[in-house]
């Protein structure tokens, strides 16, 4: 994959993540969480689902491929997306970002665990540079609330099933898991909501509007592209730039709720900047060894 399209598909991503916790706030205004995500990502996964069938894509043979789809929906789709609409109703948007996108740390600890993947002390710095750098962007105060709980779940979740992708995901067709995790995922938060609360969902433009971005933009678009990324490049270098999502939630919630930008979100952003640089480092360097030995080979 070259540079800028990585930098755009990372930009597009990570958009439209950050941006979802403003839309997803709004969406709660009309529904039950566990409700709003499970039609979420139940519509979004049927019509990909249909797309993928009628464009004959390579479906997995085999019941194991099926349940390793089936476990990554349960992560990815499930248990990310039902913590995050339930922390969202007891802390703000902002405050469930950063929760949920401490995940790049948890994935190179769990790939340095579980994976033996090696990373540089640098690399560490750089994701802890990174996550005061959305701290800063962010501005937060926290105490104690459920919600607190259900954010970091989230993030747990969303490295364990940034691992499980990473692991099985270059058996899958991108579309064809995409389509399926998110089905699977939507199905279990459908059957969540109607056990755990008392759902509700008021039909109207808004709450239709809202439903379709979440459905088409912030699911069908973003997950597409996150495991394109992920099956391309290192899943903890990767993760590490969903540091841009949460700062990209602060500019939507400024663009769609009037919020107001602070000098923290710059000083934060340099944070992120510097986070991003670092962990992505040896990259660079792996890059230009290459480039220089190629063009000894040529000369010689």
């Amino acid at each position: 994959m070259n540079n800028l399209k990585f930098i755009v598909l990372i930009l597009l991503t990570t958009f439209l993540m950050g941006s979802s916790f403003t839309v997803g706030k709004m969406g709660l205004a009309y529904s039950s969480p566990l409700l709003l995500a499970g039609l979420r990502f139940t519509f979004a996964g049927l019509l990909v689902a249909v797309i993928v069938y009628v464009l004959k894509r390579p479906h997995p043979s085999g019941r194991g491929n099926w349940i390793k789809m089936f476990a990554i929906g349960t992560m990815q789709t499930a248990g990310v997306m039902g913590c995050i609409f339930l922390s969202l109703q007891t802390i703000t948007a902002s405050e469930s970002a950063i929760l949920t996108f401490t995940n790049p740390l948890l994935v190179v600890a769990f790939g340095t665990v579980f994976l033996k993947t090696r990373y540089k002390l640098y690399q560490w710095l750089g994701v802890l540079l990174g996550l005061i750098g959305v701290s800063i962007t962010m501005g937060v105060q926290m105490e104690f609330r459920i919600g607190i709980l259900f954010g970091v779940l989230s993030a747990v979740f969303w490295a364990a099933s940034t691992l499980l992708v990473t692991a099985w995901g270059v058996v899958f067709d991108t579309w064809v898991l995409s389509a399926y995790q998110m089905l699977f995922g939507g199905v279990l938060l459908l059957l969540s909501s109607f056990v755990i609360e008392q759902s509700f969902f008021h039909v109207n433009m808004n709450s239709l509007v809202i439903l379709l971005w979440l459905s088409i933009m912030s699911s069908i678009v973003q997950f597409a592209s996150w495991y394109y990324l992920l099956q391309k490049g290192d899943p903890g270098k990767t993760s590490a730039f969903l540091f841009l999502a949460p700062f990209f939630g602060v500019l939507s919630g400024w663009a769609l709720l009037d919020e107001m930008l602070s000098f923290s979100i710059v000083v934060g952003g340099l944070f992120i900047i510097s986070g991003i640089y670092l962990v992505n480092r040896n990259v660079h360097q792996k890059k230009n060894l290459r480039e220089g030995n190629v063009k000894k080979v040529v000369g010689n």
